[in-house]
């Protein structure tokens, strides 16, 4: 089966700067694609000839926009558009205070949303478009008071399958990559299992490499990653 192939292919990353979407933004460079990498800080990230930074703040409508032009604008066309960026803040069912829901509706499913609203025109043109969004088990099933963070995973993954009903006719692929625990900032307050069992960024960063080549004929829509044993598989 055909895989396609990175030469001259676009792929932006939010969340570039840590966690997955920094494994993601590394491999793909070592693999050949351009990437255009949405950061408020590098932290160490080098812009290059095939690497892009620019600054994307996912609260604001106008700086999604801005940097969708300026990677159109740099590359010219758009293949493949990664949403890394999400926060996870606790928010129980019973807590009446809902900053931390909000926040994380705004940033976990109204941001990526409107990322993949801006570059549905441009992902279609080539008949290859594609886009993931890095969920969570938790989006799938919930094991720990923080309802607002499952509220928001199980979102985005509602969302990626409109993109893929929305966008099949058009060449555009999705899939919601959904790992359990990962060794990254976002778990760093996590005990209850040991860090040194958690995925590896790189792992993930992989994964959606693979998902990313993988031609019209084969594509995922859900990927489940897990570290540890699951009941409900």
């Amino acid at each position: 089966m055909p895989v396609l192939d990175a030469s001259g292919r676009v792929v932006m990353v939010s969340g570039a700067s840590r966690g997955i979407g920094r494994a993601v933004v590394e491999r793909l460079v070592d693999g050949g694609y351009f990437v255009s990498a949405g950061v408020r800080d590098a932290r160490g990230l080098a812009a290059s000839d095939r690497l892009m930074l620019h600054r994307y703040d996912a609260e604001s409508l106008p700086s999604a926009e801005a940097w969708i032009a300026a990677t159109i604008n740099r590359f010219h066309r758009l293949d493949g558009l990664i949403n890394a960026a999400g926060i996870n803040p606790e928010a129980d069912l019973t807590d009446p205070d809902e900053t931390a829901l909000d926040a994380m509706m705004l940033i976990n499913v109204k941001a990526p949303m409107r990322l993949i609203r801006l570059a549905l025109p441009h992902l279609a043109k080539g008949g290859e478009g594609r886009v993931i969004n890095i969920a969570s088990m938790s989006g799938k099933r919930v094991r720990n008071p923080n309802v607002g963070y499952a509220m928001s995973k199980f979102a985005l993954v509602a969302l990626t399958h409109a993109v893929r009903q929305y966008g099949w006719d058009h060449g555009i692929r999705a899939t919601a990559i959904c790992p359990s625990f990962v060794a990254t900032d976002l778990t760093a307050n996590v005990t209850k299992w040991p860090r040194e069992n958690m995925s590896d960024p790189h792992d993930i960063a992989e994964l959606i490499t693979t998902v990313l080549r993988l031609p019209n004929s084969a594509t995922i829509a859900e990927l489940l990653v897990n570290c540890r044993l699951e009941d409900m598989l």
